[in-house]
């Protein structure tokens, strides 16, 4: 067991390919949470709009990427545009799916969040001289943010999770480069080291989410 899943000298070995990997992680985290957040957040503040030509196509919108499972559509971009003469490589073709993708259900947290905060505090907030976009942006959405911050945090965990996916389409990723290790050392143990690390930079985060989970609770008795 030691040797086929512990392998020190193994470790030594694959941790150079290994750290590559988990660099491009972070930088591919970097990359997608934002964007899932952006999109997110025009996607909320276009659900403010309740005229139907705006409602219906974006409730179609978010409706589709949030049923569309995220590595179909990674792999449908990567495999497809070039049919169409668009070929992207895989780190951006990751940012879109993304962003497509997770954007929908942040998009549905912020919309949650906004929908939380009393319509009076919108009144009030206009009634002083501020403007819609001025008060959305001063008044209702440092609140919504508060709401809904355990989701947030929440999604942006299985957003991190689902950078793996990347390596179906060869991104460098931590994933990607742990099974390279193994293809050359013919032992799963940079497999391991992978979901060793994985599990190290997404653990203070869970244990966040609980106490913020706890406290939104306990707020509500």
């Amino acid at each position: 067991m030691i040797e086929a899943f512990f392998n020190i000298e193994i470790m030594k070995a694959a941790w150079p390919i290994v750290l590559t990997g988990l660099w491009n992680t972070i930088l591919l985290s970097l990359i997608v949470v934002p964007l899932g957040l952006l999109g997110g957040l025009i996607l909320a503040l276009l659900a403010s709009i309740k005229h139907p030509l705006v409602r219906w196509p974006l409730m179609a919108w978010v409706d589709f990427f949030r049923a569309f499972p995220p590595l179909v559509l990674l792999v449908l971009l990567f495999a497809g545009l070039p049919f169409a003469g668009l070929e992207l490589g895989g780190f951006a073709c990751v940012a879109i799916a993304f962003f497509l993708n997770t954007g929908s259900y942040y998009g549905e947290i912020f919309r949650a969040g906004i929908d939380s905060v009393p319509a009076g505090q919108v009144e009030a907030a206009r009634s002083t001289g501020l403007g819609r976009m001025q008060a959305m942006r001063y008044v209702v959405l440092p609140q919504a943010v508060r709401n809904v911050m355990p989701d947030l945090l929440s999604n942006t965990l299985e957003v991190v999770k689902l950078t793996s996916l990347g390596s179906v389409v060869a991104v460098p990723e931590l994933l990607y480069e742990a099974r390279q290790a193994q293809s050359i050392t013919y032992n799963p143990t940079p497999i391991v080291m992978a979901a060793v690390i994985y599990f190290l930079l997404l653990w203070p985060l869970v244990r966040l989410l609980s106490r913020l989970e706890n406290r939104a609770l306990a707020s509500r008795r």
